[in-house]
């Protein structure tokens, strides 16, 4: 199983296996970096500028990772491994996440970045090489008795709408 730089797996023996585009493809095909961030590295956008900003990777035997500006950061709101739900509570800095960002891969190890949001529970196990990412399994019980403490917390909530409190006066 690949380990991070610290040594601690990462919870699947290939990062790639869980990309399913680049971050910078568009629905078109095109590249979105060189399309909207032309400082970033000069050689890379002149290429794209020059094959009307295509990505080759979509349509090559080539993968992902050929790509130096290539990145896969998973924006989910829900667990890759058990499947939970993020429920924030409204108006608490303080309280914890449900879920967090997993690093597959890092940038500054071997020039991608891929990544996938696990709840903290999963992803306390899967650094602790009890579990993978690509694992059946469901939410842990600390978990969903967090998510119903919230789920309380919202439902103990006073809202009145604008509408309402107009209505009041």
């Amino acid at each position: 199983m690949k380990r991070t730089p610290r040594g601690t797996p990462v919870g699947v023996d290939d990062p790639l296996d869980v990309v399913d585009r680049c971050d910078w493809v568009t629905q078109d095909g095109r590249c979105r970096l060189a399309l909207e961030r032309p400082d970033v590295n000069h050689r890379f956008v002149t290429e794209r500028r020059l094959d009307e900003y295509r990505c080759p990777f979509i349509e090559d035997e080539r993968t992902w990772t050929d790509c130096e500006e290539f990145t896969s950061r998973d924006h989910g709101r829900r667990c890759a491994r058990c499947g939970l739900e993020e429920r924030l509570i409204a108006h608490d800095d303080s309280a914890r996440a449900l879920l967090e960002r997993h690093h597959l891969s890092y940038a500054e190890a071997d020039g991608t970045e891929i990544t996938v949001v696990l709840c903290r529970w999963c992803h306390a196990k899967v650094h602790a090489g009890t579990a993978r990412v690509d694992d059946p399994a469901e939410p842990d019980r600390a978990a969903l008795a967090e998510v119903e403490r919230r789920a309380r917390l919202e439902r103990a909530e006073s809202f009145t709408t604008a509408a309402d409190r107009r209505d009041e006066d």
